[in-house]
């Protein structure tokens, strides 16, 4: 499945960052740190869209979430080549092309360098929010038990059912997906697929689906808060992401 024209488009939103760059395990992050006394052994794994750190909107987010007690880490996966912040004026951006240079193969190693470099910081229990682009690793990472708490804002790159159906057997990380109206990477058939797979109490560790009304794919990161449907579906699924994590991680 490729992406979508809706992952490259949004709006920058208006904000100064307050985090601070860091080298860890070799790749650089964006790194939010509480103000307050926070847990030194858990982490969350801010993972980016396909815009990475050079949209302001995703460092934005990655302060809000320190400045409700949670140690942030967002590496830069990317490589510092994010999709650049003009392919949201500027209609036409090749996906096809950027994402042959943005494969598991070259993407993935950076995150697991990260994360084995915390776990030598003495961090023991992992958080992962992801976005778009973002949302396939937090998938790779459940699957695999690395991380302990997941949740996935409109997520890209899923194949439904086969990867709700790992997600299920494999791995046993409470699951939330923020979702919304349109959006073609995860429609309204794979929510209700995913409703299905998990609901009712069916996966044990937890599930959580919260759906926002008038929204688009990308609303979570990059939806224009011009429009009430958007600003309640963005700050909606910041807070049930805040929840989430404040329940199980």
């Amino acid at each position: 499945m490729s992406l979508c024209a809706a992952c490259v488009q949004g709006v920058r939103h208006e904000g100064t960052p307050e985090g601070k760059y860091e080298t860890i395990g070799g790749v650089k992050c964006y790194v939010g740190t509480p103000t307050t006394d926070y847990p030194k052994d858990k982490v969350v794994l801010y993972l980016f869209d396909a815009f990475g750190m050079e949209l302001v909107n995703n460092l934005l987010l990655v302060d809000d979430f320190a400045r409700n007690g949670f140690k942030v880490i967002a590496p830069d996966y990317l490589s510092g080549d994010g999709v650049p912040e003009s392919a949201l004026e500027t209609p036409g951006f090749n996906f096809g092309t950027w994402l042959t240079n943005h494969t598991a193969e070259q993407t993935r190693p950076l995150l697991d360098s990260v994360i084995a470099a915390l776990k030598e910081q003495g961090v023991t229990r992992f958080g992962a929010t992801g976005y778009c682009f973002g949302g396939r690793y937090v998938f790779d990472l459940a699957f695999e038990n690395i991380i302990h708490v997941s949740v996935v804002a409109h997520p890209s790159l899923l194949k439904s059912p086969d990867d709700l159906e790992k997600y299920f057997a494999t791995s046993q990380a409470p699951l939330l997906i923020n979702s919304c109206t349109v959006d073609g990477q995860f429609p309204i058939s794979s929510q209700t697929t995913a409703d299905e797979i998990f609901g009712d109490g069916k996966f044990k560790p937890g599930y959580q689906r919260e759906y926002f009304d008038g929204c688009t794919h990308g609303f979570a990161v990059r939806g224009d808060m011009s429009d009430p449907n958007v600003k309640k579906g963005k700050e909606g699924a910041f807070k049930s992401t805040v929840e989430f994590f404040i329940k199980h991680l």
